[in-house]
């Protein structure tokens, strides 16, 4: 297994000269459907956009993914990167028959024998890393560095991996260490933190009042732990310590705060900008979220009206955001072979329930 410090070694040392590093278009897509429609696959030649990410709606059989995914990349005659959300628990497209069912990883976090939770995360994210290849997903939207307080909104809650800043980066590093293993690029999720708003950013705009020192040293910390990891998403979150207008995604301020203070250098992309936490048209949103550092837009939704406007705001990958990118894709690695079935016996006897017993009641 490639570790994360011979990783990092890569990403500082780059793989090409800045000036040849792939210009890309500047953006994450989701589709509609199940299969690309012919106008789809026209916009996508056209846009060129850096990855794809999917959703529910585009998951039914393991063959048809295949077919999806290799569409994809037809699309854009590459091996573009495919996104998900495979979290496990509230948060995972793929669902049983076809793919296993996860408990929420704070409550597998829980119920791990002691001092061995972070042995059960890499498992987890190993077999679940291995899933996904199969299906020709080669990233995932994981590990969640947010640190939860009491208030936090429950759509944030139990997707943590603690309430101590130690536990969650411990715990992220096994989750990412899991998937680069197994072959999948991880995701930083949401940086700067997550942990504190009541409010759900796919329904209006999460604030937080906390103190400058607070956040620095819980929320911030997180990320600082795992800062030498490929790629990171923004959350729609105002800091009002910090900035008491814009959200990280739109806000220079804290951005500058992710590169400088948190140190994180990677590629930056923001969540998803179709989300009812940011006003305005697309325009506007894609232009505010470059402006202030985003390397990529992600939008998710798959309506072509909205993607068009996003791509022709967003245009290419600057020279800087296409280095983070191909270093980013660096860190691509090709897995070993697992003994599955021996590997979620070891989980089973890690957890003190089952793997994927029912969501206990909150």
């Amino acid at each position: 297994m490639l570790g994360l410090v011979g990783a990092r070694n890569t990403l500082h040392s780059g793989h090409r000269p800045l000036m040849d590093a792939p210009r890309n278009g500047a953006t994450i897509f989701g589709c509609l459907g199940t299969r690309l429609s012919e106008d789809e696959k026209r916009f996508y030649c056209d846009a060129d956009p850096w990855g794809f990410i999917l959703f529910a709606r585009n998951v039914e059989t393991p063959d048809q993914i295949r077919a999806l995914t290799a569409e994809m990349r037809a699309s854009v005659g590459r091996d573009a990167p495919i996104l998900i959300d495979q979290e496990g628990g509230r948060v995972q497209r793929l669902r049983a028959p076809n793919w296993l069912e996860w408990l929420p990883a704070l409550d597998q976090m829980t119920c791990t024998k002691l001092g061995r939770a972070d042995r059960a995360m890499w498992i987890r994210y190993r077999v679940i890393a291995d899933e996904l290849r199969a299906l020709g997903i080669d990233v995932n939207c994981a590990p969640m560095l947010d640190v939860p307080t009491p208030q936090v909104h429950e759509i944030i809650r139990n997707r943590c991996y603690g309430q101590d800043v130690q536990t969650v980066v411990t715990a992220g590093r096994a989750v990412a260490d899991g998937l680069l293993a197994g072959g999948v690029l991880p995701i930083l999720k949401h940086i700067p933190g997550h942990g504190r708003p009541t409010a759900d950013s796919h329904l209006e705009l999460p604030r937080t009042d906390a103190l400058a020192k607070d956040l620095r040293a819980v929320d911030f910390a997180t990320f600082a732990g795992l800062a030498d990891l490929p790629m990171a998403m923004t959350g729609h979150v105002v800091y009002e310590a910090f900035d008491a207008e814009r959200c990280a995604t739109l806000s220079p301020v804290v951005i500058d705060l992710i590169r400088g203070e948190i140190g994180f250098d990677g590629l930056l992309m923001s969540d998803d900008i179709s989300m009812n936490a940011l006003a305005g048209g697309f325009t506007e949103r894609t232009r505010g979220a470059l402006d202030a550092g985003c390397d990529l837009i992600l939008h998710c939704h798959g309506h072509m009206n909205e993607m068009v406007e996003v791509a022709n705001e967003a245009g290419r990958l600057g020279v800087i955001g296409a280095a983070r990118a191909a270093n980013a894709l660096g860190f691509r690695q090709v897995p070993d072979e697992i003994d599955r079935t021996a590997l979620l016996a070891e989980l089973d006897d890690l957890l003190m329930v089952g793997r994927n017993d029912p969501e206990p009641s909150r």
